[in-house]
């Protein structure tokens, strides 16, 4: 291993495991790495040994895909593909919503569940819809788990997810280096690199990241197997997860399947570098705000 703990050495991460029993102790780190003892059991040669992302070349990259389709089939009995489209030349995703329109209704979050091969078990979604009391953005009496018709009276409703910070907290305390931003503005995990240490997640000020405590389960009929390396793969248990603005959709020109699914049209979605899409118009046109800028 390198000083600086690069990631390059297939060592670092079995090293930064090994200082983390020295600062926590044993009792402390053996009750934070709990979740992953049935993950790392089950690894194959192969995955242990797999460099990061970024050092993979073309022919070790297409054979962790290869890997990967397999396993699918071997664990879930579907054929699925996995891909790893590239960043865009000159593209920076952005979104916005029109708080004014949303009425609550949680239609993303079920999309975002579907298509992102989400745990069925605990529901999980890279979204979550706050109820406000209207007029009010304090969010220490927000509601999210309500389950009453909508809009209710006197409410407001506010989706929080990933916002693809420029200057992201969650990479700079990554100790592995498993998430990083990438050129079109969005922000990544190497679902094979991450060691579960969840530093990412408590750093997050949208509390926009997921952990995976257990094995997802997701039945076969119900798996999306359109998927990405960095985005829609099912995730292994003990590692962390996180939005990634559909990146297998949108980086072949569709739209996140959050957007297609609002019935209120409240989302807004595009490439800020281009002055023709609806997400610069908006940024040019619309009052906005930043949520915790």
């Amino acid at each position: 291993m390198t000083a600086d703990g690069d990631p390059r050495d297939g060592s670092s991460r079995r090293t930064v495991m090994k200082a983390a029993g020295a600062t926590l102790g044993l009792a402390a780190l053996a009750k934070a790495v709990q979740p992953l003892t049935e993950f790392t059991d089950s690894l194959t040669r192969e995955q242990f040994l797999q460099k990061h992302y970024k050092e993979l070349d073309p022919a070790e990259k297409q054979a962790v895909l290869e890997r990967l389709e397999a396993q699918a089939r071997e664990t879930y009995g579907v054929d699925v593909s996995i891909k790893d489209p590239p960043p865009i030349d000159g593209v920076k995703f952005a979104f916005a919503i029109n708080l004014s329109v949303c009425n609550g209704n949680g239609k993303c979050v079920e999309a975002c569940h579907r298509e992102n091969n989400h745990d069925r078990a605990t529901n999980q979604s890279y979204i979550r819809v706050l109820e406000l009391d209207r007029g009010s953005l304090d969010l220490t009496s927000a509601d999210s788990t309500y389950d009453h018709a909508v809009p209710a009276p006197g409410k407001a409703y506010l989706p929080v997810q990933c916002q693809q910070c420029d200057a992201p907290p969650c990479t700079d305390v990554c100790p592995v280096e498993a998430t990083w931003k990438e050129k079109d503005g969005i922000v990544v995990v190497d679902y094979d690199w991450c060691i579960g240490c969840r530093y990412c997640e408590a750093a997050c000020p949208y509390h926009a990241r997921r952990f995976n405590w257990t094995k997802p389960e997701v039945p076969a009929a119900e798996i999306n197997p359109n998927q990405s390396y960095l985005s829609n793969r099912v995730r292994p248990q003990g590692v962390v997860e996180k939005c990634t603005f559909c990146l297998h959709r949108t980086r072949e020109g569709r739209l996140p399947a959050c957007l297609e699914a609002c019935p209120t049209g409240a989302r807004g979605f595009g490439d800020l570098n281009d002055e023709h899409t609806e997400i610069r118009w908006i940024h040019a046109k619309k009052r906005g705000i930043v949520h915790k800028e």
